[in-house]
């Protein structure tokens, strides 16, 4: 006995109608916004015929405000799971086509049940989020449903890899759960993010704003420091979707992926001597040393265009991935900011969850002085840098390069704050502060009563500045492993990195610490 013919016309029929959700005419108001529907989404992010759906056939539920007359096709969200280059991720992409792609209460459960699989099977989380916010009809269900999704962004944080993609709208409580996610993509032209929209701010508030000051792709990557990255278009982000992928394990019980990489030499690279200014003044720029230590100068930097005085990135050393950590001197002198601060504990964080070492180098003269760093919460924010890098228990290497004074000396991963190997060039500079300030405080009183104040200030400067701020004082006390040529640092932090990946730390039991938010 064989199925009859009309119930696979009928299956195939139900297919066709939820595959052209929303009809032509509003497909094509989505292509001629330069954006893609939510399924050519998937298709572009998937392997080829890899994608796997799940309930396409489910409806809303709402009988009111005359919605039992609308028919809503997979409940105006696409899900389920595909192939990733090679490797399986469960991925939503909200339909703008069928409601708006509002959430309602079997919207938010076809997301809430995907989690879960991803969850129980460890696979990393992509959404693509485009939509008009909770479905209003449905009321409380709506805010539920979407109470439901932060619950798991919640459970999933640490386990598997979170991505969102901003590739339409995404306001009010919709942002939180983008927000709870490890790294949010932003499309330029397309995309807006906010709680407040313009409106609804002049009617609280009496301010006249716009879209782009507090909602657009610039605001949420450059001020408010929202999103990770901004992508030109759809394509462009799913591409980035991509990228970031292959640095990164499908779940935290695995290790990143390693690339075999037999060509890549690791001798002494002698222009890297050059990177350094003869002048203790001049200026280093810090992506110069990364594309020079790293795999065939290649890394993907994550929230470049926020707290520019801190470089955070992906990159592979010897074909181990690894998390750069790195000042920027060229920005802010590269002071530690309160912007920064944030910037860079976030990072370690995401890295220490999946196995993925750290790589710090160092070049800062200090932490950011100003009343507005200290009235916005400095200690605090500064604090969280010291908690995230001692907490770690991930390979944790680091290089002093410059400068290295006082506090943020010890905030960029010092041997106290637990780094395994501590390499420092002989440029560098390690003391509680620069010698121009130590030698004011302490010799305040010779130099005002010297024949020439100027001289004896000179004078004594560089006294300290050879007792003191060099790698040697650190070195006799066992805070540096070696003092290595800048030449050498990409085999020495590739030994470095090797001889740790195996390490393992014990420490108290306990629920969680309490990183000072």
């Amino acid at each position: 006995m064989t199925i009859k013919q009309e119930l696979l016309d009928d299956l195939e029929k139900r297919q066709k109608a939820a595959s052209f959700a929303g009809g032509q005419e509003r497909i094509d108001k989505q292509h001629a916004k330069g954006k893609m529907t939510a399924r050519e989404r998937l298709d572009a992010l998937f392997d080829h015929a890899t994608f796997q759906e799940w309930g396409i056939h489910v409806q809303h539920g709402c009988h009111d405000f005359g919605m039992e007359k609308k028919d809503l096709p997979a409940d105006g969200v696409v899900t389920g799971v595909g192939q990733l280059d090679g490797r399986p991720v469960a991925s939503f992409s909200q339909d703008t086509a069928v409601g708006g792609g509002a959430l309602g209460q079997r919207h938010a459960k076809k997301i809430c049940d995907l989690m879960d699989y991803a969850s129980q099977c460890g696979l990393p989380f992509v959404a693509i989020n485009d939509s008009g916010g909770a479905r209003i009809q449905e009321g409380v269900d709506a805010l539920s449903g979407y109470g439901q999704v932060f619950y798991r962004n919640v459970v999933l944080s640490g386990c598997v890899p979170q991505i969102a993609v901003i590739a339409g709208n995404c306001a009010g409580g919709a942002a939180y759960s983008p927000a709870l996610m490890d790294f949010l993509i932003m499309t330029r032209e397309n995309a807006n993010m906010f709680i407040c929209g313009p409106q609804v701010i002049k009617a609280a508030t009496g301010i006249d704003t716009t879209m782009e000051e507090i909602g657009s792709a610039a605001a949420n990557a450059g001020i408010s420091g929202n999103v990770h990255f901004i992508a030109d278009n759809d394509e462009h982000a799913l591409s980035l979707v991509h990228e970031l992928l292959s640095y990164l394990p499908s779940n935290n019980v695995e290790n990143p992926p390693h690339m075999p990489t037999p060509t890549i030499s690791l001798e002494p690279d002698e222009s890297m001597n050059a990177l350094v200014p003869e002048d203790s003044k001049g200026v280093m720029d810090m992506y110069e040393v990364i594309r020079r230590v790293v795999d065939n100068g290649q890394y993907l930097e994550v929230h470049q265009q926020f707290a520019q005085n801190m470089i955070v990135a992906f990159a592979r050393v010897d074909g181990i991935v690894v998390g750069v950590v790195a000042n920027q001197p060229k920005v802010k002198a590269g002071t530690i900011d309160i912007d920064a601060s944030d910037k860079a504990a976030r990072f370690i964080r995401f890295c220490n969850a999946f196995n993925i070492p750290l790589l710090t180098l160092v070049d800062v003269p200090g932490f950011l002085p100003g009343v507005q760093q200290e009235q916005g919460g400095i200690i605090r924010h500064g604090a969280k840098m010291l908690f995230a890098y001692s907490a770690a228990t991930v390979p944790k290497i680091t290089v002093i390069c410059r400068k290295a004074y006082g506090g943020s000396y010890l905030a960029m991963c010092s041997r106290d704050l637990g780094a395994d190997v501590v390499l420092a060039w002989p440029t560098a500079e390690i003391a509680v502060m620069g010698a121009n300030g130590a030698v004011n405080i302490l010799y305040r009183r010779e130099i005002a009563a010297a024949e020439d104040p100027q001289a004896k200030r000179t004078e004594l400067t560089d006294e300290y500045h050879a007792r003191f701020a060099s790698p040697y004082m650190a070195a006799s006390r066992g805070m540096i492993t070696d003092v290595i040529t800048p030449a050498a640092t990409r085999g020495a932090v590739s030994l470095a990195l090797r001889n740790t990946l195996m390490k393992s730390e014990t420490r108290p039991p306990k629920k969680h610490g309490l990183i000072p938010l």
